[in-house]
């Protein structure tokens, strides 16, 4: 696509003027991306991958010790961490199956023809495009047992969602769900309107019932695109931070993204954090892989 742009170049442009050739050009913006992805990507990686086997702390000024896999062993022999673990995977859960049911529930109302529907698209966007921080703010007071309007709409009286350890949980996803449920639904419309309409018509003929028309062909056909969705929310989900750091500061609602910032951040725990960002990563890697193997699997039908 690049190559076919600047095949394009217009003649008369300024770069054509100084008599650059299309591999000059090209390179002038293939070579700064390398370099940035190198500085401040790669090389982090590996930087912290070597201090994932040390003992160094960041706030002294000692010397980092070589400790081998010391720091994975203590931390996958940790209870607390994998009770970390079981709150994410909770909260990945919850959030990620409220976002597919809600994205793809309001796809389907706008798949049909109804008034304003572009303003109403628009407006259902607006969410996704805010501020982790801001929303988590928002929320907080719409949360607030003293005068949000959550518990005056709901008659709850007093009810402290963010301070109860059962609901603080679900109180962030919550908002998670109504915050990135638009994404879903923006997939999700893509995937409609590229069902065949004559799948429907010969449905109709055949006097097919709406739970037959949904299950036989709407769902098999979408279910691709809506796998990458939820490849794409799980990701997300699965490293959220802000929005609980934000929110709440039950221990209910520590998700593994708080623990690895309070364990760099807080306790000083360099090495340590370290190792716990690679077996993060490890582990977000190996659920992307499983859903990839069924999303192939889906394709293949």
């Amino acid at each position: 696509m690049a190559s076919e742009v600047l095949t394009r170049l217009d003649p008369n442009s300024r770069a054509a003027a100084k008599g650059l050739s299309d591999l000059t050009i090209r390179n002038l913006f293939i070579i700064p991306t390398i370099a940035f992805l190198i500085i401040f990507n790669i090389f982090p990686l590996l930087y912290s991958l070597g201090y994932s086997f040390t003992d160094f702390r960041a706030s002294t000024n000692a010397p980092a010790n070589f400790v081998g896999l010391q720091n994975y062993r203590d931390l996958l022999n940790d209870p607390f961490i994998w009770k970390n673990f079981s709150i994410t995977a909770k909260y990945v859960l919850i959030s990620v199956t409220g976002q597919v049911i809600v994205g793809f529930g309001l796809a389907m109302l706008l798949n049909r023809a109804i008034p304003a529907k572009g303003l109403i698209t628009t407006l259902l966007l607006l969410p996704m495009m805010l501020s982790m921080a801001v929303v988590g703010l928002f929320w907080k007071l719409l949360y607030d047992p003293n005068f949000g309007i959550i518990n005056y709409f709901l008659g709850l009286g007093k009810f402290e969602w963010l301070a109860d350890p059962d609901m603080a949980l679900w109180a962030i996803a919550i908002v998670d769900i109504w915050m990135w449920s638009p994404f879903v639904m923006l997939l999700s419309l893509a995937g409609l309107s590229a069902v065949p309409k004559h799948l429907y018509e010969a449905a109709e003929i055949d006097r097919a019932g709406n739970f037959y028309t949904f299950f036989r062909i709407t769902l098999p056909l979408v279910a691709p695109i809506l796998m990458i969705a939820i490849i794409f929310r799980t990701m997300e989900a699965f490293k959220t931070f802000d929005l609980a750091f934000v929110l709440s500061s039950q221990p209910t609602t520590e998700l593994i993204a708080i623990r690895l910032y309070k364990m760099a951040f807080q306790e000083w725990q360099t090495g340590m954090s370290s190792a716990l960002a690679y077996i993060v990563l490890i582990m977000v890697v190996a659920i992307t892989n499983i859903y990839v193997k069924y999303l192939n699997k889906v394709k293949a039908r």
